[in-house]
């Protein structure tokens, strides 16, 4: 699915619920969401049987990762429902992108929680990609994810995204 695909079918649930919370896009939608606090290493997991869409978090995340998380599974439900009938696509390692199933859900995650307007002001204010992730309450890799999305919707983002290759010189022991 291309970029601009995946960005309308965020927004569209952001306009339909008028809001960005995951949880109550999850609800408004028909998704029921269970909590485990027994999960160890599973962040959480996606699931369609027999009409009922699932989600399963862990709940020992914080608020962050638990938005994060939510996103990531409602970009499963609205982009891939068709392969959690076959079975559950669960999630360990959020940013650890394996195929492009991850990582369109990681896209519609940063879509449905990061606001462009928002990413935008903060960019031109010369905000870096770190400043940015705290100031909306996000994680730095999502807040990449979007910026990267954005500039392949035509967004004018020239974000310093350089790292310091000598950055151990500087470490002092």
């Amino acid at each position: 699915m291309d970029s601009y695909a995946v960005f309308r079918k965020a927004m569209k649930l952001v306009e339909k619920s008028g809001t960005q919370d995951p949880m109550r896009i999850a609800e408004e939608n028909g998704i029921v969401v269970f909590f485990n606090d027994h999960y160890k290493d599973l962040l959480g997991w996606y699931r369609c049987q027999q009409k009922h869409r699932l989600i399963f978090l862990n709940g020992r995340l914080d608020e962050i990762w638990l938005a994060m998380v939510l996103a990531h599974e409602i970009g499963h439900d609205q982009l891939h429902r068709d392969l959690a009938q076959h079975g559950a696509m669960k999630e360990f390692q959020l940013f650890r992108i394996k195929d492009t199933t991850e990582y369109e859900a990681n896209a519609f995650g940063a879509h449905l929680l990061l606001d462009n307007d928002e990413v935008l002001e903060l960019a031109h204010n010369g905000y870096d990609v770190m400043q940015m992730a705290q100031a909306m309450n996000s994680d730095v890799h999502l807040m990449l994810i979007k910026i990267q999305e954005m500039i392949k919707l035509g967004y004018d983002l020239r974000m310093p995204m350089e790292t310091d290759g000598r950055f151990l010189r500087k470490v002092r022991a």
